[in-house]
């Protein structure tokens, strides 16, 4: 039962993170773009890779932290469904050059960052 409520706590403030990032995204850079859903996809994708690197091959810490961090605060973090929401809205706007800009940005610097993110981890 402990996991689960570490799982949920991690969830609580990734969620609030990805809210407070993306709107904070929008308000300053405009919404014509769903550049919040993307650099928080990113920046996700660099903490997942930067976090497991470290806490499965340089540290021993407790699983808890684990469930906390990965499953837990950037599971919330993370938004894919909304990049395929917000990817479908332009697709349904007719806006195929956004659509396929946001597709293939997402993945190619998403999967970057998280290369990033562990050859980071291997000079901490």
């Amino acid at each position: 039962m402990m996991n689960y409520l570490i799982v949920g706590a991690g969830g609580f403030l990734g969620a609030i993170a990805r809210f407070a990032i993306s709107a904070w995204i929008g308000q300053r850079w405009g919404r014509s773009f769903p550049l919040g859903t993307f650099f928080v996809n990113v920046t996700g994708c660099f903490l997942i890779g930067l976090i497991m690197s470290l806490l499965t091959e340089r540290f021993m810490v407790n699983l808890q932290w684990r469930l906390f961090l990965t499953i837990g605060f950037l599971g919330a973090y993370t938004t894919f469904s909304t990049f395929e929401y917000e990817t479908g809205y332009l697709l349904r706007d007719s806006e195929w050059v956004l659509a396929a800009l946001n597709v293939f940005f997402s993945i190619f610097a998403g999967f970057a960052a998280l290369k990033l993110g562990e050859l980071l981890s291997r000079t901490i």
